[in-house]
């Protein structure tokens, strides 16, 4: 299947980057390249933008989409967590922007054989990067059922978290769990149905849930906000779009420490911790996608977009 991934707050992420003609700028979540090429437009034959993913479907894709655009470009795969050391590799210490387009793309979603998507039977992977050894079969079959429990609760946010895990540990017990389709329905029998009818499908938040312990998609968030804000210059914008609340709490709080990391006590007159302030924070409400790209683009409804500016 070709990669297709229609970048959601497009306009509205390229214009809080404040690009300079001249400037460096990373893509840490490349995809198909949406936001690199419409960054690398805006730049001058002095200007660049390195962009980085872990899927190699995505880094094929944008090496077509992007290859009009020269040495402007480069493509580096790789996880975002690891930009500090692939700037330095190619003898980068600082830029003027970074870009994060969280969660799972459209491409994935849609390629049936990926494992991503409830909607399709296909083999448990979900695997981001797929040279990981680890897939979401080994997470359904081998955690026990406190650790489902705990992945479904905190990373879905799943009020049957419990019983899901309690049904799924039940149903690997009589055979493995090989596919989405076979997930789909120990979690369909987990629900009660007068609530399936009202939230949506009933295993959009289980499946998000192992996508996220699979990847480590919130730890690797964690560790690298504070990184990605001192790779910035003076001026330079830290623009990070998430798509549900477990992430966008992340960067709202990584964004407030890093812009008053004050820790001394709230009566004392003068700050004695010695802590400096970052930047600013641009966004004080996230930034949210119009009611026409909702419409038109279904996996923008939960888009937020938070902006932070190095000072």
């Amino acid at each position: 299947m070709e990669f297709v991934h229609k970048s959601v707050l497009l306009k509205e992420t390229i214009d809080g980057l404040k690009i300079k003609p001249d400037g460096i700028y990373v893509d840490g979540t490349l995809g198909g390249g949406g936001h690199a090429s419409e960054v690398a437009r805006r730049l001058s034959d002095k200007g660049s933008i390195i962009g980085i993913d872990q899927d190699a479907a995505a880094i094929e894709a944008a090496g077509i989409r992007l290859k009009d655009f020269g040495e402007k470009v480069i493509i580096v795969r790789s996880n975002y967590c690891d930009m500090k050391s692939q700037l330095g590799k190619l003898g980068i210490d600082k830029v003027d922007g970074i870009v994060l387009d969280l969660g799972v793309s459209s491409y994935q979603l849609d390629t049936a054989e990926r494992g991503f998507s409830y909607r399709e039977d296909a083999p448990l992977d979900m695997r981001m990067d797929r040279r990981q050894k680890m897939t979401a079969r080994d997470i359904v079959n081998d955690y026990e059922e406190r650790e489902l429990y705990r992945v479904i609760r905190d990373y879905g946010e799943d009020k049957f978290a419990k019983n899901i895990a309690k049904h799924i540990v039940a149903a690997r017990q009589k055979a493995p769990i090989e596919t989405t389709g076979q997930l789909t329905e120990i979690i369909r029998a987990s629900i009660p149905m007068k609530f399936q009818k009202k939230s949506g499908h009933p295993a959009k938040r289980t499946f998000q849930a192992i996508r996220i312990e699979l990847n480590q998609e919130l730890e690797v968030l964690k560790k690298s906000l504070d990184a990605m804000i001192d790779l910035l210059n003076p001026g330079g914008r830290l623009c990070i779009i998430t798509f549900h609340s477990l992430e966008d709490r992340i960067v709202k709080s990584a964004f407030r420490k890093n812009e008053n990391p004050c820790t001394c006590p709230s009566d004392f007159p003068v700050c004695v911790c010695g802590k400096i302030s970052k930047g600013s924070i641009i966004t004080r409400k996230p930034i949210l996608p119009s009611k026409e790209e909702m419409e038109e683009n279904s996996r923008a409804k939960s888009a937020k977009l938070r902006i932070f500016e190095r000072s």
